[in-house]
């Protein structure tokens, strides 16, 4: 059997749940309620998987990736994945590992950029499956009008992370 390896990582925008198998990370989600649970016992089918608290290879690179990333020390991640998915999601979360470091596209941007203009709504939602949390920088997707709309952290862990990533002071105490 399978076993899923997972720890709590500390983030200036609060504790975050990682979690991988012995193929990558596969799960980096912010503990906010119901959503990590959620996420965690689907992994667990999908994996057909146990789980133990403890690090492992990946999770402990994620931790260091993650306080380098913080430190303005990292804008790209090379900590290996594991993300089930379909084909239509992996593409969607490929395109947005695309995204350079501080910039943004739309969600119509993006489904341009994968060859499909109308397929908008669907890559929106394969935006909200993605289960890596700033490795797989969903937080670059805004909405057509710029504004900020969609985010499985919260709208304020989003506009944090994309303020930090453009130069702008982010501390904002007591908001997470």
């Amino acid at each position: 059997m399978t076993t899923i390896k997972y720890i709590d990582i500390k983030t200036p925008l609060g504790n975050m749940t990682a979690a991988a198998t012995r193929k990558g990370i596969c799960l980096l989600e912010f503990n906010n309620g119901e959503r990590v649970k959620n996420e965690f016992e689907d992994l667990m089918k999908i994996f057909d998987a146990g789980a133990k608290e403890g690090g492992n290879m990946h999770l402990n690179l994620l931790k260091k990736e993650l306080d380098e990333y913080f430190a303005r020390n990292r804008k790209e991640f090379t900590v290996s994945l594991d993300i089930p998915g379909s084909d239509f999601q992996i593409k969607v979360w490929e395109q947005i590992l695309l995204i350079p470091y501080g910039k943004t596209i739309s969600y119509k941007e993006q489904a341009e950029a994968m060859g499909n203009a109308d397929a908008v709504r669907a890559v929106a939602h394969a935006n909200g499956q993605n289960r890596v949390s700033i490795v797989i920088p969903c937080h670059r997707v805004i909405g057509s009008n710029g504004k900020l709309v969609g985010y499985g952290g919260g709208l304020p862990r989003k506009k944090w992370l994309l303020d930090f990533e453009k130069g702008i002071s982010a501390n904002q105490p007591g908001l997470f």
